[in-house]
C-alpha cells in the first residue's frame, strides 16, 4: 500500500501536466487558468462551509462527554480536501471535491477505522460519570 500510494505522489506532477496541456488545448490559455483559479475559489468557500458544521458538531459531542472520533477523522479528510482544491491541477481539484461528499468521507473513515484505535485521556468536568472534584483546596492553616 506504501509502494502504492508513494507512485501517484510521484505520478502526480505528469498526470496534472498532461491534462493541463488537453484542458488547454480544448478551452485555451486563458480559460483553464481561470478554471484553476475558480476551483481554488469554490474549494475554499465549501472547506469554510462544511468544516464550520462539522466544528459545531464536534463541540455539541464534547459538551454530552461523548468523543467525536468520527468527526476528527472528517475534518482531517476535509483538510486534505482542502490542500488538494489549493493545489493548481484538475486531478486533485476532482479528488478534492470528491471529498466534499459526506457519503465518500464516511465510506473513507470507516475504511481506514478498522485500522485505528481512538485513546483519550478526555473527560468533560460534568458529564454522568464523574465522582466529584479531582482536587480539594486547603486552607495555608490546614496543611503542613
Amino acid at each position: 500500500m506504501g509502494r502504492l500510494i508513494l507512485l501517484a505522489i510521484l505520478l502526480m506532477p505528469f498526470i496534472e501536466i498532461a491534462t493541463f496541456i488537453w484542458v488547454g488545448g480544448l478551452i485555451g490559455i486563458l480559460a483553464t487558468l481561470a478554471a484553476i483559479i475558480g476551483t481554488a475559489v469554490a474549494g475554499v468557500a465549501l472547506l469554510r462551509l462544511q468544516g464550520v458544521g462539522l466544528i459545531i458538531d464536534c463541540q455539541q459531542m464534547m459538551a454530552r462527554g461523548e468523543i467525536p472520533a468520527r468527526q476528527f477523522g472528517e475534518a482531517m479528510l476535509l483538510a486534505l480536501a482542502g490542500v488538494l482544491l489549493l493545489i493548481p491541477g484538475f486531478v486533485t481539484d476532482v479528488i478534492g471535491f470528491i471529498l466534499f461528499i459526506p457519503a465518500v468521507r464516511s465510506a473513507i473513515f470507516t475504511a481506514l477505522s478498522r485500522n485505528m484505535v481512538v485513546v483519550t485521556t478526555y473527560r468533560p468536568a460534568n458529564h454522568p460519570g464523574a465522582d466529584g472534584p479531582k482536587s480539594i483546596d486547603l486552607d495555608h492553616d490546614s496543611y503542613r
